[in-house]
């Protein structure tokens, strides 16, 4: 980070795509590379999303409360998934468990290899396809009288497939919001219930994440002064737009399907296979990997 602009920039493009079915990861790694701006690292990205899991729980939390209730309740009662909202506490946990286990294995890969502008670009076309796939599933539903099954409706057939489906979300450029909401799309779900299941499993992965990267990483993260000013400030500013982007996503998809975004996502790949061809882009443009002075000891 080299300027207090940049990390307002960053905060910025962190709010607005992280629930936006367009890759918050993709737009990290782009936008940066087109100002000329150094990659702000996995770490950094990870870190900055706490402040769109403090919009979800701010938009969510009257069912966070009621889950969390719930849950307890359940337990105390040796009854763990009587009530819906003790069920989708545990369909929370339960779709959270792919993209942890994944993420602690493919860790290395994600944070260099998978970085590259042309796996984002390959990963922005290829789930933009998939979702038009499951938007056109859903259609079909819809023709024949079925709109989808409210959240309340959810299953624990459900709660897997939209958590393995989430483990995508680690290819960068896929969208957590994109993968997850095609989940529940591909199971019947209605798009807002699909959006909605999709922001309450953010939450658990979200901030294990950030809570990993920024105990591994800060060293180099809190280097200085105004390092920590950097961080702090994006992910307020994340937070802040985030919490503008959920509600927009939940009103559009009340009335809209996803196409939207399809579009985008295939034009976006489409601008970037085009610049890096013509060598405008370099593929790790801007990438710098952030390392501590702790992993460079534990490589050695």
């Amino acid at each position: 980070m080299q300027s207090l602009w940049q990390a307002i920039v960053l905060g910025i493009v962190q709010g607005l795509t992280e629930f936006l079915p367009i890759s918050s990861t993709a737009h990290l790694r782009i936008v940066p590379a087109l100002l000329g701006w150094s990659d702000p690292g996995a770490a950094f990205s990870a870190v900055i999303q706490c402040g769109t899991l403090a919009a979800v729980v701010a938009y969510f939390w009257r069912e966070l409360i009621a889950v969390v209730r719930g849950t307890l309740l359940g337990i105390a009662h040796g009854r763990p998934f009587e009530t819906f909202e003790a069920r989708l506490g545990w369909m929370m946990v339960v779709g959270t468990l792919p993209i942890v286990v994944l993420g602690l294995l493919l860790k290395d890969l994600i944070e260099t290899e998978l970085r590259s502008l042309y796996v984002i670009a390959g990963a922005l076309a290829g789930l933009a396809v998939v979702l038009m796939i499951a938007e056109q599933i859903h259609r079909r539903r819809a023709q024949a009288g079925d709109e989808g099954r409210r959240l309340d409706e959810a299953t624990w057939t459900d709660g897997l497939v939209v958590g393995f489906a989430q483990a995508l979300a680690l290819v960068p450029g896929s969208s957590r919001s994109g993968v997850t909401i095609m989940g529940g799309l591909f199971r019947g779900l209605s798009r807002e219930a699909a959006a909605r299941f999709s922001f309450l499993l953010s939450m658990p992965a979200v901030f294990a994440a950030g809570m990993y990267q920024l105990l591994k990483e800060r060293h180099a993260l809190l280097a200085s002064a105004d390092a920590a000013r950097d961080l702090i400030v994006a992910t307020v500013v994340a937070g802040i737009v985030g919490y503008a982007a959920v509600a927009f996503l939940l009103h559009y998809l009340r009335r809209h399907s996803t196409y939207l975004f399809i579009i985008y996502r295939l034009a976006l790949a489409a601008v970037l296979v085009g610049l890096l061809a013509t060598g405008r882009l370099e593929p790790d443009a801007g990438a710098e990997p952030l390392e501590s002075p702790a992993a460079a000891a534990a490589a050695d």
